[in-house]
């Protein structure tokens, strides 16, 4: 190792751990609206995705990271819901040698990528159990996910600063 100035050997920097200590489904629910009102003539279903993601401290370096995912499947042809799958999948992570400053990201962006195979997993055997194809999730960017949550809490914070400067009408 080289030395610094002091002729001392320079200390190595600790590198980012994290550890998944587990992860379950906090919420699940799937809606087969076909089976209840059958839709006549040729099916083609237009599958939504809405993703969010919320990170809490449990304390001494461990964090809850709930990723919830709306899934609504409905027929190009008549706007008829074919089936709504909605789930809340939590993962407790111990997250060690990480700045505060980069913390918040790497909660929302990273956590959310580990734990993402496992929900694919289950959309797919979900949907393929209610009777559908299974769906097979494409991957998502949970860099975008996350700048796009930062930019709308910008703009509502702008928004409800604006408000605020407003004259108040009695």
């Amino acid at each position: 190792m080289a030395e610094n100035e002091n002729g001392a050997t320079p200390a190595t920097p600790t590198p980012p751990q994290m550890k998944i200590l587990g992860q379950f489904i906090r919420d699940l629910s799937f809606e087969n609206i076909l089976s209840q009102k059958p839709i006549e003539g040729e099916v083609q279903p237009d599958i939504q995705v809405q993703v969010s993601l919320d990170a809490r401290t449990r304390g001494e370096g461990q964090y809850d990271v709930i990723s919830k995912y709306n899934i609504t499947s409905k027929n190009k042809n008549g706007e008829e819901t074919l089936f709504v799958l909605e789930i809340e999948y939590a993962g407790i992570f111990k997250i060690d040698n990480i700045p505060d400053e980069q913390l918040h990201p790497f909660l929302l962006i990273e956590c959310p990528r580990m734990t993402f195979p496992f929900v694919r997993r289950i959309v797919s055997d979900m949907t393929r159990d209610g009777g559908f194809p299974p769906l097979n999730l494409d991957n998502i960017d949970f860099i975008a996910l996350y700048r796009q949550t930062i930019l709308q809490k910008q703009q509502a914070q702008a928004a409800a600063a604006e408000g605020d400067d407003a004259p108040k009408v009695s």
